[in-house]
């Protein structure tokens, strides 16, 4: 029995993610199902299950994770970044499925620090001549 351990991060979302094989395909976030954690949202599911698809590994591993930080859509692109990095840590083969769709790159935009002087980060205080 195999357990891979990797850390996904998005913007200020960190993902925890076990990857135990061999497994049944069951994915468990914070202690709650996937499905029910992520409820009607079936673009951002699609989107954390694209490794898993890519590899063909749908119900081949089991996965426990753990998210913290950001909103649900960045906890789900931690998700899926975690779960691309613990499956090319577990075999070699997959980094060179995973690595020509991005899925290993950690997306590091972040929101910019907003100055003195200013109303937001570049934004400036309305002008007013008279």
């Amino acid at each position: 029995m195999a357990k891979v351990y990797a850390t996904g991060k998005r913007k200020t979302a960190i993902a925890k993610v076990w990857v135990t094989a061999p497994g049944s395909g069951k994915i468990e976030v914070n202690g709650i199902d996937f499905e029910a954690w992520l409820g009607g949202h079936e673009t951002i599911k699609m989107r954390v299950r694209q490794p898993l698809v890519l590899t063909k590994q749908e119900k081949s591993f089991d996965i426990k994770a753990s998210t913290q930080g950001g909103g649900y859509s960045a906890q789900a692109d931690a998700l899926r970044h975690g779960i691309s990095k613990a499956l090319a840590a577990m075999d070699a083969d997959f980094r060179g499925i995973l690595k020509p769709f991005g899925l290993l790159t950690r997306d590091s935009r972040i929101v910019e620090r907003k100055k003195y002087g200013r109303k937001k980060a570049r934004r400036s205080p309305q002008f007013s001549k008279r």
